[in-house]
């Protein structure tokens, strides 16, 4: 018994439960830091509540990883259709908070349903490109079908209003349709349909208050106790970091409340100001090593569907990495995108949660189920 316990703790693949435990062990400690001073706000208890739903999607990612693949690819649909109709529901039904409709109140749990349609598309994607496409490179006909895979739950979420989201879920399909590989005609026509679909979102599509996301970007200053407020913050939380930072619990920002949000969108902004530049560099070392983790697996499994749906999984990581660290630092405009595992959330870390639960059953396949 306990030489079948040891070889099959061999053969299991950690790695990707470790990065997830490693990451959000140094998060959970940030959010405690962020929030220990807001009492006053009930913010002071997050970090449990954030433990608990870590817990929760620790739980669920081993059980997924015991799943075969090939189980998980025929209910890739079945997830996408799901969770599109929880996006519907949030439409019909769902609670407004902060000027927006995204979140889903049912008794005591509360949900935010666009979170769970980052990992329903990527699924869908997955499983179309397998079955219809494998090995052909794709012209702008093939890509028709998958575009309104992702475009109908984009506009639904931009709708919330969502527009950070929206973004992503394009971003998700478009790192996905670069690896499965495009034909370059089809990639200069993707260029001209995204810079004019960009100026006619800009002129007719976007609030007033998401222009003035564009305008802070260019220029925080205009309106810097206005919309400019908390990109200035941000960046004074960051300076102030400088190289070793303040210490643990030391934050100036999160303390005198300065910096609004400072346990969601601008978990980084505080954790810079507290850990400086040197750890800084250390949380993104954890995120690479993560990266090119997902890397190694999309390049050395055999099934084409395992080797994209990596690609995707990777790709939902990412974005929310590039893009929160980027938008904290000055380098993007600011849209509420959390940063993985770092970011106060529940229905993102579940989300973070299947991410890795199927990453790793994709690695334990050349183990177990072969």
């Amino acid at each position: 018994m306990n030489q079948t316990i040891l070889q099959f703790l061999k053969r299991y693949d950690f790695s990707f439960l470790g990065s997830m435990s490693a990451i959000f062990l140094v998060g959970v400690l940030n959010l405690y830091s962020a929030t220990h001073s807001q009492q006053h706000e009930g913010l002071d208890s997050l970090y449990k509540s954030q433990m608990i739903w870590f817990g929760i999607s620790l739980s669920v990612a081993v059980a997924i990883s015991f799943l075969n693949p090939k189980t998980i690819e025929r209910f890739s649909y079945v997830a996408y259709i799901g969770t599109l109709f929880l996006i519907f529901l949030v439409l019909l039904m769902g609670k407004v908070g902060m000027g927006a409709q995204r979140w889903l109140v049912i008794g005591p749990l509360r949900m935010q349903p666009s979170e769970f349609m980052k990992m329903g598309l990527v699924l869908a994607l997955a499983r179309y490109f397998t079955k219809v496409y494998p090995e052909r490179e794709l012209g702008f006909k093939e890509l028709i079908f998958p575009g309104i895979i992702t475009m109908v739950p984009a506009v639904m979420v931009i709708v919330q209003p969502d527009l950070g989201t929206g973004m992503l879920l394009l971003f998700i399909f478009a790192m996905m349709i670069f690896y499965k590989r495009l034909k370059w005609k089809t990639i200069m026509t993707l260029g001209i349909i995204s810079l004019v679909s960009g100026v006619l979102m800009y002129n007719f599509g976007l609030k007033e208050y998401q222009r003035k996301r564009i305008h802070t970007f260019i220029d925080p200053y205009e309106d810097a106790k206005g919309s400019g407020y908390n990109a200035i913050q941000s960046e004074i939380a960051i300076g102030s970091g400088r190289l070793f930072g303040k210490g643990f619990k030391n934050s100036s920002q999160a303390s005198l409340n300065y910096l609004p949000e400072n346990h969601t969108d601008f978990v980084f902004a505080i954790f810079n100001e507290e850990h400086g530049f040197f750890g800084s560099v250390f949380l993104v070392i954890l995120y690479i090593v993560f990266f090119m983790r997902m890397v190694w697996l999309a390049s050395s499994v055999q099934r084409f569907y395992d080797s994209v749906l990596v690609v995707g999984i990777m790709s939902i990581f990412f974005w929310h990495t590039f893009i929160n660290m980027s938008m904290v630092s000055g380098l993007l405009p600011i849209v509420g995108i959390p940063l993985p595992l770092m970011s106060y959330g529940g229905s993102s870390m579940l989300t973070f949660g299947v991410g890795v639960g199927i990453a790793t059953s994709i690695s334990n396949t050349r183990n177990f189920f072969n």
